[in-house]
Order: structure tokens, then sequence, then C-alpha cells
């Protein structure tokens, strides 16, 4: 057995051989070029080394067009490329990187020749995002050179990898990797050896709750999909981008992610092991949960399962004035979005006082918008003179559409629904802004249970484009219809879901939010550690922890509850750091403390 690597720094890594030209392989030794490393890349296949050399080609020649190179330059990575079929031209490589299908057995037959092929101080690393790197060191000769450096794709512009130890690799070999990515212009993060480390550890729970919510046939693809972009700032929607990763290869991180924990969230959905079995796995083949124009195409194409544009729609119930109840802030931009589309807006509070207050608030955010050039001054004034300020809800005797945004508690809501049951006009539709009770419990408070909704904006109310729109098995089709047109002419984009705990944003995000907690309970990764890998890896506009303390953690913990009496899976109970950080008064940037300190303003 070769001698023990030594835990003093290595030499700088300069020549690399890349196993594995597929797309993410080519990229990986596109960065390494441009980083002015000497780069093998190798494939059994000669059409995947042509094919790798040609994609090179064309992404510098667009650098080229783009100003980011030079022809020189572009000629000085092309020439540090050179390729091969043979595993052997690997042996003066510093520094070896496999990202080879996700097959344990394929991975272990490379690490075993190139066993017999490298120095004996070359570093072995896996791409893989979902077997044990450390079963992998544990069969090769020198398991102290072992780890895993998991790119995210496209290679060139993701800025994580995660560089992945074993009980058995030497810190010398971490360091010298680790100290490679910053010079390639990545943000490494340690983690340690777990089936979907930390970004996809995180991710592919989410992914597999959307496939789960889909086949379930709670809200059409294209639904759950728009409600994580517009309602969560995602730059994909989950089923799309189990597309993109290839549903196949979801499945395989999700099993190894389940043989570990055994939690019911990390079994594959079904519907995934359906579609891989039938061959639809993805863009890659042309089709998966969407089709696509040809395989490897992003264009998708309509299918039978596209939603038909036509003009069979119920027709709504019209609307010319609107009441909002409450006074906080998810009111005032309520109304000041319908006062924006030219409704009248009666917005009443449980005192004239507030009312007033909230129209004001209106006033300040109108202002702001002037100062920023999206509205005219004049603009701003109609729409303030639309918006009539009223201490008590008998001002609603008119308006067509309803809309209560006072606190979340089902008690409050019940009371507030009695009190427009008395004071609506007959075929006026009552709806409820709730983003975790059951709107179904409002509706029976009413005599008219078939003219209630949900309609769940987010927050802030004028700049979020989401409107989750929730029927109860009692509301009546045109209710259904008229909550529609309203959202089109106000411009929000309306997505159907059904009378569930969370409706399906919430459903998604706070699972996927409490187990990054769980990471953090169990010290696999640090707070700055996990909200950097869901920015840089999955492109969240915020990372979990940023985002929990701005949602607050008795909100978080709240919504949490509820998804937990409502599905009863013990996965979905909330972590305990969540409980004791309540109990403790840590509720976020609102009390200064959460999961970080913040300054008192």
């Amino acid at each position: 057995m070769a001698a023990p690597l030594s835990d003093t720094s290595l030499s700088p890594i300069q020549t690399v051989a890349v196993v594995g030209l597929g797309t993410m392989g080519t990229g990986i030794a596109e960065v390494l070029a441009k980083a002015g490393r000497t780069v093998i890349g190798i494939d059994i296949s000669e059409a995947a080394t042509a094919q790798a050399v040609a994609a090179l080609e064309t992404s510098t020649g667009r650098a080229v067009t783009r100003g980011r190179l030079t022809e020189e330059q572009r000629a000085d990575v092309l020439a540090r490329v050179r390729t091969s079929t043979d595993l052997r031209t690997a042996a003066d490589a510093d520094l070896v990187i496999e990202v080879v299908p996700e097959s344990y057995e394929i991975k272990h037959q490379i690490f075993r020749e190139l066993d017999g092929i490298v120095r004996p101080e070359t570093i072995l690393a896996t791409g893989t995002n979902a077997l044990s790197v450390t079963r992998l060191a544990a069969d090769s000769a020198r398991p102290e050179r072992v780890l895993g450096l998991h790119f995210f794709n496209p290679a060139p512009a993701m800025k994580l990898v995660e560089v992945v130890s074993s009980v058995l690799t030497a810190p010398s070999a971490v360091t010298a990797v680790t100290d490679l990515a910053l010079d390639l212009g990545k943000e490494p993060v340690a983690v340690g050896d777990r089936p979907g480390f930390v970004a996809d550890g995180l991710l592919f729970g989410y992914l597999n709750q959307a496939a789960a919510m889909y086949e379930a046939k709670y809200a059409s693809r294209e639904d759950i999909d728009a409600a994580m972009r517009l309602g969560c700032g995602l730059p994909m929607g989950p089923l799309a981008l189990l597309d993109l990763i290839g549903i196949d290869t979801a499945r395989t991180v999700l099993d190894a992610m389940y043989s570990e924990s055994h939690d019911r969230l990390h079994a594959p959905a079904p519907i995934l092991k359906q579609l891989s079995e039938a061959g639809l796995t993805g863009r890659k083949s042309g089709r998966g949960f969407y089709s696509y124009e040809a395989p490897g195409s992003a264009t998708v194409v309509p299918d039978t399962l596209t939603p038909a544009e036509d003009g069979s729609r119920v027709q709504g119930r019209t609307v010319r004035s609107v009441g909002v109840a409450g006074s906080g802030t998810m009111a005032s931009g309520i109304a000041e979005v319908f006062a924006k589309a030219g409704y009248q807006v009666v917005l009443a509070a449980r005192s004239e006082e507030k009312a007033q207050a909230a129209k004001a608030r209106i006033g300040k955010s109108l202002s702001r918008s002037v100062d920023k050039g999206r509205m005219t001054a004049e603009a701003a004034a109609q729409t303030l003179d639309l918006i009539t300020p009223a201490g008590s809800y008998d001002a609603f005797a008119d308006v067509d559409l309803a809309l209560e945004a006072v606190a979340e508690d089902l008690e409050v809501k019940q009371q507030l629904f009695q009190t427009l049951d008395k004071v609506c006009k007959p075929g006026a539709v009552l709806a409820t802004t709730t983003s975790s009770l059951p709107v179904v419990a409002c509706a029976r408070a009413t005599s008219r249970p078939q003219d209630v909704i949900g309609m769940h904006f987010f927050n802030p109310a004028p700049a979020m484009k989401l409107v989750e729109v929730v029927r109860t098995v009692l509301t009546a089709e045109d209710v259904h219809a008229t909550v529609r047109e309203v959202c089109a002419k106000i411009r929000k984009h309306a997505v159907d879901c059904g009378d569930r705990a969370g409706f399906i944003v919430n459903a998604l995000l706070f699972p996927y939010l409490n187990n990054a907690i769980k990471m953090v309970e169990e010290h696999y990764a640090s707070l700055d550690d996990i909200d950097a890998a869901m920015k840089l890896g999955g492109g969240y506009p915020m990372g979990p922890f940023e985002l929990l303390d701005v949602v607050g953690l008795d909100v978080s913990l709240a919504i949490e509850k509820v998804l937990h009496r409502e599905f009863r899976d013990p996965g979905l109970a909330p972590a305990p750091l969540l409980e004791h950080l309540v109990a403790a008064g840590c509720l976020g940037r609102k009390t200064g403390r959460g999961f970080r300190e913040y300054a008192r303003r």
C-alpha cells in the first residue's frame, strides 16, 4: 500500500485529468483551462471527446464575442486541453476528477484502475452527489487521497463547489483542492460525507415533495412551477428543474438519501420511478414532466397535459368595488394593488384611526413609486383617491368582493366572516388571505359557504406577482372564475390549489427550511455554509436561515406545526432548535435575534 499522505501542504495542482466528458465534465474542463491548468479530458467514447472539444470551441468563441476573452486567450485555453479515450493518459495528473454516471460499480472500476496509473501523491476526486465517498475511498489503495469535489451545473457559471471529506481523507488533500477551487473563482464549502451533501441534501427533498404534490393531482405542473418561481423568487420551478437534472438522476440521489435517513420525505415519489423506467428522464430524452422540442432541447412544447386556452371557462361575477379588512402591512398592500388597477376600495379596520393610518401608509408607498419614476404624481393621487378608509365593516355593504387580511388566528377570522355574512350584499364574493388556516372553516362561519374562497397574496403585495387561489369543496364555480378574472385585472399570476395546509408554496418551502435547521442541529454544516450553498448552488435569492429570520421564527414554527398536524408525517415535525429559539423569544429580525443577531433600530 502507498505511504500515507503527509499533512504538510501539497504542491499546487497544475495538471488535472477529468474523467467523463458529458456536460458536467466538459464544463469543469473549461473552468480549469481558463484558470491556467493543463487539462486531460478522458472518455471511453470518441464521440464524447469530439463533442467536448466542439463544446469548448463554441463556449470560448462565445466568450470572445462577448468580450470576456481575447482571441489569443481563447487559443491558450484550447491549447491547454487535450482529450483521450485511454485512462492511462492521467498518469501525470496532480488531481483526477471523475464525473461519470452515478453508478458505484463504474466509479469503483475507474478508481481501481487509477490506483495503478497515477503517481502516489495524486489526489483522486469523485464528482458524485449521491454515492458514498467513504465507500469509494475504502476500496481504493490510497483512501487518504480520495475525496469528493462536487461542482454544480453549469460548472462555468455556478460558484459553489462542495469539498467532501471522508473519515479517511488527509487534511492536506482537502487543503489542496480547496485552494484550487478558490483559484478557479469558486466558493468552496467543506462538508462531510452523506448523500446529497448540503445543497442537494436540501434541494432533492423539496423536489421530491413537488413531484409527489403533482402526482397527487393537487395542482398542475404549470401552477406548481409558477408558484415557486413567483412566490419564492426561484430561478426555476421544481418540476422543470427535475427535467433539467434528469429524473433518473434525481431518483438515484433520493434512493441514496433515503437509505441513510429513512425519512419518508426522501423516499422517491412513485412517479419518479414510473417516468425513469419509461425512459422519460427529462430534457435529455425529450420528455419528462414536460415535453421538449427534441432530446437535449430546453424548449417546452405543448402536449396533452398543457392547459387549454379556450373560452369554456365559467363566467365570473362583476366586480367593481372591493372591501379590504385589516390595517396591517398586508391589508394596506392589497388595497394599494386593487386601487392601482382602478377598483373602488373600502379599507376597513377596527377603528377610523387605524384605517386612516393604513391609507397614509399607502400614500407613502405611492410617493416612493413616484420618486422612483414608476408612476406619475397625478396617477398616485388618483390611486389614493380610490381608497376610502372606514372604521366599521358596515362600509362593506355594497362591495362586490370582500377580502380579509387580519391576524392569522382562526377564531378571529371566523368572527370576521360572521360579520361579513351579515353586512355584505347577496352575491358578494368573500375571500380570505390566510396562508395556513383552512379556508372551509371560514366558509362554514357564514350562511353562504359557496361564496367563500382563498386569495393568498404574498408579501409585499404590490411587488409579488403570485396569488394562490384556494377553492374549498363548497366554493361555487363562478366564484372561482370571478377571482381568476380579478387576478388578471390586478396583474397577478393566479395558481389554483385545494384547501389543505400550506397550499403550494408553504407546503414545499417550510419542510425545506425545517430540514436546513436539522442540518445545523446535527452539526453537519454551519449557518453560513448552508446559506451560501443554497444561494450559490441552488440559485436561491436568500439562504434558508436568512429567510427564516425575515419571515419570523414564530410564524415559521406555526406553519410547521400546521403542516405536521395536517399530514401526520414525522419528517414534518418542527425541528427542536426552532422551538427552543421561539420559546426564548428569539424570533428573527423583528426581535433583533433569531438564528443570527441584528442591530437594533
